[in-house]
């Protein structure tokens, strides 16, 4: 697997890197793929099939789907915390590339933290990125961008091919621009890298993807009995906004949410769009962003009500939609600014995560 082209480019170094998770739950690596790039070459390769971190190893069937690791096929294989060692010492020095960067330093991060494991610090770079700003394409997918690069990306979402490909898109435009450096390269068309801090010891404050998926941890425990794969959540498709419907004018005048005008920010364990139905159903109206209608913000994130008590506001709380809302409130306007699990609470066994493993997660 020496054949990456095109040819070589002095002093053009770095290590690519991709992975493959369990669940939806950045967190649970299953495959790594890294490819060691000297002076535009192939230098050397590393791949390894893993057990995810202990607690968020279930394998969701939508995952299995993609790339076809089950947890049968890595059971004899170490979890990602006795592997990272490994994974350092081969990555060194270099500023890693990825195709989507943000998803596999969330992937380092939320990985660390859930096996105790302290963090080096690292940065990456996103091919993809650089890809939207120099190929003309339709699509700037991997399989695209590596094919426009010269890679025949031969086997789609197996770690060490997807490494491969994101080698091949950066070695190919720094041969094209004459880079002979990585960061070079990237700043050209105002890149920056993605970081990720070192940390000694439990953090202060946890990423907003493994702060979030606490509250419904159970459920991505394999050791945990009862559960069925439509119960998994769905966190791949945190990004979506979701429609705004016309509230359910035949719900109940009593329930907790009817009458009220919600905003949602931050990420949810379950889509937005669903989360929006619900209030919709209950007799709620839901909007994008805050104005002067709204009653109620509910912040996801894995913020909790100490959070929201904290005299010091965490990152969640520093968002737009949380600062416009304690704008109004500072003026007069009555809104309300709750957690996800008090949403939860109120929606009750309408909500579409099993209440009993949710609120068993978060009491831990």
């Amino acid at each position: 697997m020496s054949d990456l082209r095109p040819p070589r480019v002095k002093g053009l170094n770095f290590t690519a890197v991709d992975f493959e998770t369990a669940n939806g739950f950045r967190g649970s690596p299953c495959a790594i793929g890294m490819v060691r790039v000297r002076d535009g070459n192939v230098d050397e390769l590393f791949f390894k099939r893993m057990r995810p971190p202990e607690g968020f190893d279930r394998f969701d069937p939508r995952n299995v789907q993609i790339h076809g690791i089950t947890a049968e096929r890595v059971a004899e294989q170490p979890r990602f915390g006795e592997l990272f060692e490994k994974i350092v010492d081969f990555i060194g020095s270099d500023t890693l590339i990825a195709h989507n960067a943000g998803f596999d330093i969330e992937v380092f991060e939320s990985a660390l933290e859930v096996s105790g494991v302290d963090s080096p610090g690292l940065r990456a770079l996103c091919s993809l990125r650089l890809a939207r700003a120099v190929y003309r394409l339709d699509s700037h997918a991997l399989p695209h961008s590596a094919a426009k690069a010269g890679f025949h990306l031969k086997h789609h979402h197996h770690a060490l091919w997807d490494a491969r490909a994101a080698a091949a898109i950066v070695v190919d435009i720094a041969e094209r621009e004459r880079k002979r450096q990585v960061h070079p390269l990237f700043a050209a068309h105002q890149i920056e890298p993605e970081e990720l801090e070192p940390w000694t010891g439990a953090r202060a404050y946890e990423s907003r993807a493994t702060r979030q998926v606490r509250s419904c941890a159970a459920l991505l425990d394999s050791r945990t009995p009862g559960v069925t794969d439509d119960m998994l959540p769905d966190l791949m498709r945190w990004q979506d906004e979701g429609r705004n419907l016309t509230p359910n004018a035949d719900a109940d005048p009593s329930h907790l949410l009817f009458g009220q005008h919600i905003v949602f920010s931050g990420n949810l364990a379950v889509p937005r769009g669903d989360a929006k139905a619900l209030a919709a159903e209950h007799g709620a109206a839901t909007s994008s962003k805050v104005t002067s209608a709204t009653t109620l913000l509910v912040v996801g994130d894995g913020v909790s009500s100490g959070d929201l008590e904290a005299e010091d506001r965490v990152p969640p709380l520093q968002a737009r939609k949380v600062n416009d809302a304690l704008s109004r409130r500072s003026k007069g306007q009555q809104i309300s600014i709750i957690t996800e699990d008090s949403y939860r609470q109120m929606l009750g066994d309408a909500w579409p995560l099993p209440q009993t493993f949710a609120v068993s997660a978060s009491a831990e």
